[in-house]
C-alpha cells in the first residue's frame, strides 16, 4: 500500500500548473473594487466531468455546457455573477454563444464553458460582459479575484488548494474556488464550485470521483432547503504533473469538498451554527437519509437551533413526519453525547436542560438519533435560521 502526504497550501487556484484565473468589473456589481466577470484558463486542454442541479429548471449555461459531445475538452471558463441566465429559453443560450464568439476573437478557446450567478428571469448583460474580454489578462494568476468574483451573497471567499506528495516524491495539485450561502438544499450542488487539478487522472476516475465526492459533501448539506437553477460542480483536468495516485487523489478531493461544504453552512445566510444530524438504527441507509435530510431541512429545527432551545419534540416529530419506520419507545436523542430523549427519560431533568442549553451555545454540534430498528446510518448537516435570512431575501434584488 502506497503512502502519500497531503499538504494544505495558500494561494487557491494559482498552486496548479497551468491554470490561469483573474477577474475584472464591468458595472454589474456597484463597488467596483469586487469583480463581477471571471476566468479560469487552462493552457493546455483538459478533460472535464460536471454535476449539474437536479432543478427541472436548469439555467441557460447549463443547457448550452450539454449540448458539446460527450467526453469532450475545455480550456477555458467564463464566469459571471449578478446575472443567472437562467429561465431566459433559447435567447439565453443564445447570448452564450454570442459571448463565446467574441471570446474567440480575444483568445484561441477550445469548447468554452459558461457558468453564471445571480438573479433569475433575466438575459445577460452581453455588452458587459463581453467588455470584460478587453480587460482581463488571460495570463494572470489571481485566484483571490477569481473567488471573490463569484460571490454573490456570502460574507466571505471560499478557496482551497493543496499539494500531494507520493512516497517516491513525485506531487500533484488539486485546487477549488465555489461560493454559496443560500439557496442550499441537498439535492446537488446547491452553489458553484470550480476545481482544477493538475494530476494525470483518467477521465473514468474523474466523473467517478467527483460525483461521489459531492454525494458526501454538497448533497448533505442544507441552509433553507433549496435549490437553485444554476447549481454546478466542475472538475477540471489537465495532467500536467505526470503524477497521479487514486487513492490520494480521492482522500484529497474528498476532504476539500467537505471542507468547502462547510464553508457554505457557516456562511449559510444569517447563520450562526453548524450542527451534524447523525441518524443511525434505521431500517436502511436509505430511510436513514430520509430522516437526516428532513432534519437539516426542517424550518421547525432550525428555528429552535438558532434560539437555541433544546425541544426535542421538533427533533422526534420531524423523523416521525419523515414516512420512514420508527417507534417512539426505541428511538434516543442525543446532543453530542448528552442523552436528551429515551423511553425511559422523555423529560429534561433541570441539570440535563442546562447541560443542552450549554451544548446548544456552540457553533458547532451533534444531534445524533438512534431509531433502534435496524444498521442503516447517514449523517446530514445543517445551519441554524436567523433573522438575517429574511433581511437578505427579502431585499435581495434591491
Amino acid at each position: 500500500m502506497s503512502s502519500y502526504t497531503i499538504t494544505p497550501l495558500e494561494g487557491g487556484l494559482t498552486n496548479v500548473n497551468g491554470f490561469y484565473c483573474d477577474a475584472v468589473n464591468v458595472g454589474m456589481r456597484p463597488d467596483a473594487s469586487q469583480g463581477d466577470v471571471a476566468f479560469i484558463r487552462s493552457e493546455i486542454l483538459c478533460d472535464v466531468s460536471a454535476v449539474f442541479t437536479t432543478n427541472r429548471f436548469q439555467a441557460a449555461p447549463i443547457k448550452h455546457y450539454q449540448r458539446y459531445p460527450e467526453g469532450f475538452q475545455t480550456d477555458f471558463v467564463l464566469i459571471n455573477a449578478k446575472n443567472a441566465n437562467a429561465m431566459t429559453g433559447e435567447k439565453g443560450i443564445d447570448d452564450i454563444d454570442t459571448i463565446m464568439s467574441t471570446l474567440a476573437k480575444s483568445i484561441d478557446v477550445t469548447n468554452p464553458i459558461m457558468s453564471s450567478t445571480g438573479v433569475i428571469g433575466y438575459r445577460l448583460p452581453v455588452d458587459k460582459i463581453t467588455s470584460a474580454l478587453d480587460k482581463l489578462d488571460f495570463h494572470a494568476k489571481n485566484s483571490d479575484a477569481a473567488a471573490r468574483a463569484i460571490m454573490t451573497t456570502d460574507s466571505f471567499k471560499k478557496e482551497l488548494a493543496c499539494r500531494v506528495t507520493l512516497e517516491d516524491g513525485t506531487h500533484f495539485h488539486i485546487a477549488a474556488i465555489c461560493k454559496g450561502a443560500g439557496m442550499i438544499n441537498p439535492a446537488m450542488a446547491t452553489m458553484l464550485c470550480f476545481i482544477v487539478t493538475d494530476a494525470d487522472i483518467p477521465k473514468a476516475d474523474m466523473d467517478m470521483l467527483l460525483q461521489s465526492g459531492t454525494e458526501d459533501s454538497f448533497n448533505r448539506i442544507s441552509v433553507d432547503g433549496d435549490t437553485s437553477t444554476n447549481d454546478t460542480v466542475m472538475l477540471l483536468a489537465n495532467r500536467q504533473s505526470g503524477v497521479y495516485n487514486k487513492a490520494a487523489f480521492a482522500e484529497a478531493l474528498n476532504t476539500m469538498m467537505f471542507d468547502l461544504a462547510m464553508m457554505i453552512l457557516r456562511d449559510g445566510e444569517g447563520a450562526n451554527k453548524v450542527v451534524a444530524f447523525e441518524v443511525k438504527g434505521a431500517k436502511s441507509d436509505a430511510e436513514a437519509q430520509k430522516a437526516a435530510t428532513a432534519l437539516s431541512n426542517s424550518l421547525l429545527v432550525k428555528t429552535a437551533l438558532f434560539g437555541e432551545d433544546p425541544n426535542w419534540g421538533r427533533i422526534a416529530s420531524t423523523i416521525g413526519a419523515s414516512g420512514i419506520e420508527c417507534d417512539d419507545t426505541k428511538l434516543t436523542i442525543h446532543y453530542d453525547d448528552l442523552l436528551i430523549y429515551s423511553d425511559d427519560c422523555r423529560e429534561l431533568d433541570a441539570a440535563r436542560e442546562e447541560e443542552a442549553y450549554r451544548i446548544m451555545k456552540q457553533e458547532a454540534f451533534a444531534v445524533r438519533c438512534d431509531l433502534g430498528l435496524g444498521k442503516g446510518s447517514y449523517t446530514a448537516y445543517g445551519c441554524d435560521l436567523s433573522y438575517e435570512y429574511v433581511k437578505i431575501n427579502a431585499e435581495y434584488r434591491t
